[in-house]
């Protein structure tokens, strides 16, 4: 586990990603495995140093190079001395905060104090109105960082005007999504045995703060309308989710759908869903809905899928939809709203020019979310970066360096 291949692929550059990592079960990891498998496909050769662990175990995929125990901040130094005796050009830092240890993720400044190697950070979430160490931590990253990268334009106004960090090394690079399944909407459905159905789905691992109980309290006014409709909730409860509570929330869903008396109209389908399951699915749907609850949301992999796949989307406005959604793909619903939601599906449902014109929108976006476009990205951006002159080793960055002396003072 502590030896990183050196001369794998020996006319391929190395980038290490620094990451949660199947088969831990959560979109950070999803995306990536994707990113990994996507630069690959236009040159390099990925490596992974895997996120939040509890303890180490013996990984089945090679590329699993180092794993990182969430609250050993000793880990996080010696991965980055590993990764700067290694033959690894880039490294490809996934911020998510919860993922990293220390308060609010910090121990993943101790990783960037002592990497020499150039790094490019995707930021996952970049809020609004943080706290004051989320704050200083996003700042001393992107300081850090020789590349960011964030998947929204409002992500870099964010980074200027609430964090005051530079954004000449930032680039939006879209969340990637697969090539949509090739069959009909009407063989998705009929192999997912629902064929003549309007069908509205949301995908994902569920928790509470997704706001799907919100579509099944808009569910009457529609059915009423559209006895044929479906609404499809897919995918298992998040793992740490159900470590605390069991299926309490799905519970309450099921329990509220049969207290609105359209329990005949919502399909649970409670597992883990594969690549090609999400494919399928999103194959079938006539309308994705995200129904989510947090307005600083500044990046939804679900709704790049949807997209992608052509679906027409209904969201709540939060900051990653609106900006998606923008010019059209879709409707805006507002949040905890099941009225107003209600109404976008009425209306699209009521109106197929309206319905077609969000379609071919979306159909129209796709080509720029595929993961051959957004792989493509990724690897000119390791290759521009990886021409860098790597720091000295045992340099530390000063904008990390700033940070930790901060904290020692206060």
């Amino acid at each position: 586990m502590m030896t990183l291949r050196n001369g794998l692929g020996r006319n391929r550059p190395q980038v290490a990603f620094v990451s949660t990592y199947p088969p831990t079960e959560c979109g950070l990891a999803t995306f990536t495995q994707d990113v990994l498998q996507a630069v690959e496909r236009h040159g390099w050769d990925g490596v992974v140093v895997s996120a939040d662990h509890e303890s180490r175990f013996e990984h089945s995929d090679p590329r699993v190079v180092y794993q990182l125990r969430r609250e050993e901040e000793s880990d996080y130094i010696e991965a980055a001395r590993l990764l700067n005796r290694s033959d690894v050009r880039v490294v490809s830092l996934q911020h998510e905060y919860g993922i990293f240890g220390g308060e609010m993720g910090a121990h993943v400044l101790r990783f960037l104090e002592h990497l020499r190697v150039p790094v490019a950070t995707t930021l996952h979430t970049v809020v609004p109105r943080p706290s004051e160490p989320m704050r200083a931590i996003l700042q001393a990253i992107v300081r850090a960082s020789d590349a960011v990268v964030v998947m929204a334009g409002t992500a870099v106004r964010l980074l200027e005007t609430v964090y005051n960090a530079p954004t000449h090394h930032v680039y939006v690079i879209p969340h990637g999504a697969p090539e949509p399944l090739p069959i009909s909407p009407q063989e998705a459905k009929a192999r997912i045995g629902m064929s003549g159905r309007m069908v509205v789905s949301t995908f994902g691992l569920v928790s509470r703060g997704k706001g799907i109980e919100d579509v099944i309290r808009a569910l009457p006014a529609v059915v009423e309308q559209f006895p044929n409709l479906v609404y499809m909730v897919l995918g298992e409860t998040h793992p740490k989710v159900r470590a605390k509570e069991g299926e309490a929330y799905r519970e309450f869903l099921m329990d509220e759908a049969e207290r609105l008396g359209v329990q005949e109209h919502v399909v649970f389908e409670n597992r883990y869903l594969t690549l090609d399951d999400i494919r399928l699915y999103l194959r079938a749907t006539d309308i994705y809905i995200t129904p989510y609850l947090n307005p600083d949301q500044i990046t939804s992999g679900t709704l790049a899928y949807a997209i992608a796949a052509g679906c027409v989307v209904i969201s709540t406005p939060y900051l990653y939809a609106r900006e998606v959604l923008a010019d059209g793909g879709g409707m805006l619903a507002q949040f905890q709203n099941p009225a107003s939601i209600a109404d976008a599906m009425l209306q699209l449902l009521s109106d197929p020019v309206l319905m077609r014109y969000h379609r071919l929108v979306a159909q129209r976006k796709a080509a720029g979310l595929s993961w051959h476009k957004v792989g493509q990205a990724y690897a000119r951006l390791f290759e521009r970066i990886g021409r860098e002159v790597a720091l000295p080793y045992g340099v530390v960055q000063p904008a990390v360096a700033s940070y930790l002396e901060s904290q020692r003072a206060g």
